[in-house]
């Protein structure tokens, strides 16, 4: 009898699976009231238009989504390859808050899924919102950052970081809606709209057509600041502007490679402060270094909206003055603060006055706290990912180490405007631990030995003596012992990179990545075979969560264990955008 009970149980769940619609928002989805998004119900098969049925809590959906649907006979894949049918309605608003269920229906095809419509507050509870974010902020990141710069005396710190005192904290889960491991477009697209979606995906929920600028769109926190509020809007990142993070601010695409078109996103979107590399992509293409292919000059049709260019520190610290500014410090991504500051690698002989994220959150917060509406300011970190990736660890620390600087700016510009809201957080996290010392006084030419764990660890002997937050020196004879636990097959040299940034693993004709043989002379290196497949020429994200900290009017409800979404919300209700009924 139990035999038979399995088997019917297992039937009725393919039944209930098999022919199952796919609807977007996704079932769970969190919506801010008045805020508009894209409906889509792709089928899996060809249906006819006449027998599509769509129920919005028991009654008719052109009630609750405001018109008809359009119907699609047959969606067109990859090579125009026939899809099922679908029904899409562009710009849908929900003004009334509540549970919203969406029952779908064409034949054998069945979906049924909750919406969940929320309102805010009537009240703003902060003017200004700074959001600081760590690309691949880990708590080892944090505590290698401490002891680099603070340093440690029998066990306790000998100072604190600036994030170490924000009052309101939370763990915050990164999933994508397809995996449980995400990037930073997924996470921060699902910081900036609400909405969680697909590994790449910005902006948008990423649906099964191949064109990436036609997926549902939802919107983002700028726009909804340009929709209801006369609020300034600030983007500022170590990275290319158009990289994930600075982007999803702004954008909607399905493919986040597509920064050209992402310039013109901010273009549509004008936030008053936009400071970062990326200028290829703002270049026309008969530009020496452009990387468009077409002849849009974005740096003149901004410069004949209004907004100050700088190019360098010098120029950015004469636009502090300026209600618009634009600051293009690099064509791809600004050098590493370890680069910049201290060894002069990378492509700092190219580029040698870059300002710093410290700089250019000064100057971001003097044009933008002009206006008497308030402001909302994204800064990103962006470095911390990009030395993690290649686990060019002190790379990573000393980056660690100016986000928290420009922590510290945010937090001075609170004590003066204590109606200001700063959140911390990162995106997603990387595998890295500290696990003790590396001691190069230690008898032996065999690295390994030199590594000191538990008691044997004792303490590092970096320095500061210019008192500037960063170690005089990054090779000292007693250094942190990092390391990953994910990454291609490399060489270990347990040193610090100090001819410029790491390169791990080098590609074959074959295709793979192999370790870089670069290293394999430098004494004591040793051979570590990797864990990931063999495509892979970096370490990748860990699914852990992050930790988001947060100060000022609106932080409590940072709290427990919440979604990336659920920002989005706290965000939303502090600024009060959103519709009341």
């Amino acid at each position: 009898m139990r035999t038979l009970l399995l088997a019917l149980a297992a039937s009725t769940a393919l039944i209930g699976t098999a022919g199952a619609a796919t609807v977007y928002p996704l079932d769970r989805a969190t919506i801010l009231a008045g805020s508009p998004f894209d409906f889509k119900v792709e089928f899996d098969g060809q249906v006819k238009a006449e027998d599509v049925k769509i129920v919005v809590n028991g009654g008719d959906y052109k009630a609750a989504l405001g018109s008809e649907v359009e119907f699609v006979a047959s969606e067109k894949g990859k090579d125009d390859a026939a899809l099922g049918s679908a029904v899409l309605l562009r710009g849908v608003k929900i003004d009334k808050a509540g549970a919203y269920t969406v029952e779908v229906s064409a034949g054998d095809e069945k979906k049924s899924v909750t919406w969940d419509v929320y309102a805010t507050g009537e009240a703003p509870k902060a003017k200004n919102i700074i959001f600081l974010l760590g690309d691949g902020l880990s708590v080892s990141h944090r505590t290698a950052a401490r002891l680099m710069s603070k340093g440690m005396t029998e066990g306790k710190a000998n100072g604190r970081l600036a994030m170490d005192d924000l009052d309101h904290m939370a763990f915050i889960g990164t999933s994508s809606t397809g995996s449980i491991a995400t990037d930073s477009a997924n996470t921060m697209s699902a910081y900036m709209t609400g909405h969680k979606s697909a590994v790449n995906a910005l902006g948008v929920y990423a649906d099964r057509t191949p064109d990436s600028f036609d997926d549902p769109k939802v919107e983002t926190f700028a726009e909804a600041l340009r929709r209801t509020t006369k609020k300034s809007v600030g983007v500022i990142s170590t990275a290319e502007l158009e990289d994930a993070t600075p982007a999803a601010v702004v954008s909607h695409t399905r493919k986040r490679a597509d920064k050209p078109e992402i310039v013109d996103m901010f273009w549509n979107v004008k936030p008053e402060v936009v400071l970062g590399g990326g200028s290829a992509y703002f270049l026309s293409k008969d530009v020496p270094g452009s990387k468009r292919k077409d002849d849009k000059d974005y740096i003149k049709l901004f410069q004949e909206a209004g907004y100050k260019l700088a190019t360098d520190k010098t120029e950015l610290e004469a636009a502090a003055s300026a209600d618009k500014i634009l600051g293009l410090f690099h064509t791809g991504n600004m050098d590493y603060a370890l680069d910049r500051l201290q060894l002069k690698k990378g492509t700092v002989d190219k580029f040698p006055n870059q300002p710093g994220l410290v700089e250019m959150t000064k100057v971001a917060l003097d044009s933008l706290s002009k206006n008497p509406e308030g402001f909302f300011l994204m800064v990103e970190g962006a470095s911390i990912d990009k030395a993690s990736h290649p686990l060019d660890w002190d790379r990573a620390v000393y980056d660690t180490i100016e986000f928290d600087q420009a922590i510290a700016v945010a937090r001075e510009f609170q004590a003066n405007n204590p109606d200001t809201l700063v959140v911390v957080t990162g995106d997603h996290t990387h595998g890295v631990s500290i696990i003790g010392t590396i001691d190069d006084d230690k008898p032996g030419t065999d690295m390994r030995e030199k590594v000191g764990t538990y008691d044997a660890a004792g303490f590092p002997n970096y320095q500061d003596a210019d008192g500037d937050g960063y170690p005089d020196r990054v090779d000292v004879s007693r250094r942190l012992a990092i390391f990953a636990n994910n990454g291609p097959d490399h060489y270990e040299t347990f040193r610090p990179k100090l001819d410029g940034p790491f390169e791990p693993a080098v590609k074959t004709q074959d295709g793979i990545y192999v370790a870089n043989e670069a290293y394999k002379d430098v004494p004591g290196a040793v051979f570590v075979e990797g864990n990931i497949p063999r495509d892979g020429d970096t370490g990748v994200h860990a699914v852990d969560d992050v930790v988001l900290q947060a100060a000022g009017p609106g932080a409590e409800e940072f709290k427990g264990y919440m979604e990336q979404s659920d920002v989005y919300r706290v965000l939303a209700d502090t600024f009060a955008i959103g519709v009341k009924q």
